[in-house]
């Protein structure tokens, strides 16, 4: 049974046939073309952290596809009072046909997979986004007319969950993946995921700006404050040394305008969102012309429509 947790378990040709699907679909969402492919199918939509993008997306798409989507938080639901996850989880995959899960533990996603009931996404966890990774994979494939194309994709601020699974799959297409990041988020790291990639060649690290921008083709960041040191709109004071700290350490690695016109004007902006204006990315730099951010938002429901065919193996 097909799953997709961290894209290690996919192949090259695995990404490829899912993009090449992600492109057909949304040619036919444009064209008002049906694609009642998945009469009377449920995708469930398990959710231990908050979401914008990854709900609409994936609700949208199901419908789109001919289906219906469930959406289960699972504060209310009984795996919040304490009962065994494994037993709530068989029991919650009778009801459907996919399991999408946006989990707080990647741990928690293979093990619902290794159920092997239903075919299961990780719509996000601590370590992984492969939804987000292959989505903006598309938006570049998009922009730049094919993915042989696009050559150095570049990274800045932290290292995270959503840099793993991009730089993951930019490498296994043979794209240059550069980062530029002063600080790693430790719960995301994985030694597996970070050798395979590595063992390419085609991962540099930097933190010499001029050197991380020259000549690319895309440069993408994400969120490195944590909003947990926040209440309205406020640093809460047992979080203020943290905060400056981080101020200190990421601000000069925030992507902007000047940072771009001055050492990538070539390059492609982009951000997964929500973009937390001022920290990792600035108003003048979502508003540039080289900005493709708000296409990335769309292609996250282009993109899920394939994924959950090609784990149904389901063709167009």
């Amino acid at each position: 049974m097909r799953h997709i947790i961290s894209l290690k378990e996919q192949s090259k040709e695995d990404i490829l046939e899912m993009l090449d699907m992600a492109i057909k679909l949304k040619a036919k969402r444009n064209a008002g073309e049906i694609t009642n492919l998945l009469p009377n199918q449920t995708l469930i939509m398990l959710f231990q952290k908050t979401s914008t993008r990854t709900r609409l997306s994936f609700e949208a798409g199901m419908t789109e596809l001919g289906g219906h989507a469930i959406f289960l938080d699972a504060r209310t639901t009984q795996l919040s009072i304490g009962t065994e996850f494994i037993d709530e989880i068989k029991a919650i995959m009778r009801y459907g046909q996919i399991l999408m899960f946006r989990a707080k533990k990647a741990e928690d996603v293979m093990t619902a997979a290794s159920a092997n009931q239903i075919p299961v996404i990780d719509a996000c966890s601590e370590k992984y986004h492969p939804c987000q990774a292959m989505s903006d994979m598309l938006t570049m494939i998009e922009h730049s007319g094919g993915v042989e194309n696009i050559k150095k994709v570049v990274w800045l601020g932290i290292e995270n969950n959503v840099m793993n699974t991009l730089m993951l799959v930019c490498t296994k297409l043979g794209i240059q993946f550069t980062i530029a990041a002063p600080g790693i988020n430790e719960p995301s790291v994985d030694p597996e995921l970070n050798k395979e990639a590595e063992s390419t060649g085609l991962v540099k690290r930097t933190l010499d700006l001029e050197e991380a921008l020259k000549d690319a083709d895309y440069v993408h960041t994400d969120a490195w404050m944590d909003m947990e040191y926040f209440k309205d709109g406020k640093v809460l004071p047992e979080f203020e040394k943290q905060y400056k700290e981080r101020i200190e350490t990421y601000t000069p690695y925030q992507i902007n305008a000047k940072l771009i016109d001055s050492y990538a004007p070539q390059a492609r902006i982009m951000h997964c969102m929500g973009c937390h204006i001022d920290y990792e990315i600035s108003r003048n730099a979502v508003d540039h012309p080289n900005s493709v951010i708000f296409d990335q938002a769309e292609n996250r429901m282009h993109m899920q429509k394939a994924m959950i065919l090609w784990l149904l193996e389901k063709g167009l």
